[in-house]
């Protein structure tokens, strides 16, 4: 099981990923959004924003997201790592249900460059 730590650093790894993009999946990053991740196994939220091209983490909270964030994911801390290790598809773990991304549907075909 992924720790506190590895997730965060899974998180930060995305954000150097997505700062370091080009063309369409660079645009797709542009975005100024309200970010949460729910690790359900550890049973704890990274909330931050997606911003400039990258993700600023600005709290870890227990149990799940207080607040609606606009990128809503939720996901076990392994298949964080997964995904950002490029480990895990992304298509496969969310149509298993494995991984669950809410948004809207305007951000939802953005993100899809990203995926």
């Amino acid at each position: 099981m992924a720790t506190i730590e590895e997730c965060r650093a899974a998180l930060e790894k995305l954000s150097d990923n997505m700062q370091s993009a080009e063309g369409d999946v660079r645009t797709a990053a542009a975005m100024d959004r309200s970010v949460s991740c729910h690790i359900t196994d550890l049973d704890v939220t990274f909330v931050g924003r997606l911003t400039d091209g990258h993700i600023v983490v600005a709290d870890t909270l227990p149990g799940p997201p207080p607040e609606k964030a606009e990128i809503r994911l939720t996901m076990a801390g392994d298949d964080l790592v997964a995904l950002v290790e490029g480990e895990l598809n992304f298509a496969k773990a969310w149509g298993s249900g494995r991984v669950k991304l809410e948004a809207s549907l305007r951000d939802l075909f953005r993100l899809r460059k990203l995926l």
